[in-house]
């Protein structure tokens, strides 16, 4: 393969620089020699015709540059074709690497909390020295034998299929960073099949339900504020427990809630009804956090059970499940799934269609439909 750095001009006058990969030539179908050829824009221009010194100088820096780039796209390619390793690189501890790319996390609660759980097997499967020289296509499908027959949580059962499907999703990813950063000269998790994911429960509340914890007492009144919000608006824990005043704004004839979910860090523009607004509370300074005193752990996670059981409802709830709770309500009387799947903040359609599943009309329907029997 040859590979060159080539100018295209522009409509502007200026010149792109490019890299062209050319890999030979081939005969068609109808005969014709076609050429085989990649190519890399570098996003990098001259000034096609450089009337001062400036743009001159500018040129000849920026042609330097893409000289070096083209240097290294040169020198990648002889290493991969005389599988050239980087030695420094591969003498690396796979388990130290993993462990920087999980606290690269760190600000994500959830995600963090999942490589770290992987982690915990890592460690129960491979040594410390193992290191990049050791990482091949054997090592990766031993440890997918481990989660599947041997790994075990911490009450001795063997892992659900969705833990054995997260844990491994995480091992690939760090797989793929280091062949990315050239630990690994090949990206060896390609050719070993992950785990499928298996279709969990989602528990949610019915209206009555709902109906019901909101006039039960609950022994801490912030955490009934925020679970019931999160019913009505489907809020995640992370964005509502982060929430200050500045982000709830009371227009001319509504009133919305502006933020950035932390989870996706995408911005979201979340209309409520007049009953949320009013269980928010009055304004505060804007700084100010709208729900104070409001903790996770173990002793809120305990009281919204016994809440719920005070409530009559015997189902595992978790603050999660209010935000399962406001999809189903939503479809339930009548939003359409688009509508609840942009209120959700979901990136595909495909995630809130599972909640079309759960309360689909026409199921319930076709389990009268069969005439009674005469018993």
């Amino acid at each position: 393969m040859k590979i060159s750095l080539k100018k295209k001009k522009l409509s502007s006058g200026k010149l792109s620089l490019y890299i062209e990969y050319y890999k030979g030539s081939y005969i068609d179908n109808n005969g014709k020699k076609k050429h085989n050829r990649d190519f890399e824009y570098l996003k990098m221009y001259l000034h096609g015709e450089p009337k001062s010194p400036k743009e001159k100088k500018e040129n000849k820096e920026t042609f330097q540059l893409a000289e070096n780039i083209l240097k290294l796209r040169q020198a990648d390619h002889i290493k991969g074709k005389y599988d050239i390793k980087n030695t420094s690189k591969s003498k690396t501890s796979f388990l130290a690497y993993y462990t920087k790319l999980k606290e690269e996390r760190f600000e994500s609660k959830g995600n963090y909390d999942n490589w770290d759980a992987a982690q915990k097997h890592l460690n129960k499967y491979c040594s410390p020295t193992v290191t990049f020289n050791d990482i091949d296509e054997e090592f990766a499908k031993g440890f997918k034998y481990y989660l599947e027959h041997e790994a075990k949580t911490k009450s001795n059962t063997l892992l659900s299929q969705n833990s054995k499907y997260t844990y491994f999703n995480k091992f690939k990813a760090a797989i793929r960073s280091a062949y990315e950063d050239g630990y690994l000269n090949e990206n060896i998790i390609k050719f070993v099949k992950g785990f499928e994911q298996a279709e969990s429960q989602r528990e949610y509340l019915t209206h009555n339900e709902l109906q019901a914890l909101a006039t039960t007492n609950c022994k801490y009144p912030v955490l009934k504020n925020a679970f019931l919000i999160s019913c009505l608006t489907g809020l995640r824990w992370s964005d509502i427990n982060k929430m200050i005043w500045s982000e709830v704004r009371d227009e001319d004839d509504c009133s919305r809630i502006i933020f950035k979910q932390k989870k996706t860090d995408g911005l979201e523009y979340l209309y409520i009804s007049e009953q949320v607004r009013n269980l928010l509370g009055d304004r505060k300074s804007e700084s100010e956090r709208v729900f104070t005193g409001l903790k996770y752990g173990a002793v809120y996670n305990t009281e919204i059970l016994r809440w719920c059981m005070r409530a009559g409802i015997t189902k595992h709830i978790t603050f999660h499940s209010a935000r399962h709770t406001n999809a189903v309500l939503l479809l339930e009387n009548g939003a359409d799934i688009y509508t609840v799947s942009k209120r959700l903040g979901h990136r595909e359609i495909r995630t809130t269609e599972i909640y079309a599943k759960i309360i689909d009309k026409k199921m319930k329907e076709a389990a009268n439909i069969i005439p009674e029997l005469k018993l």
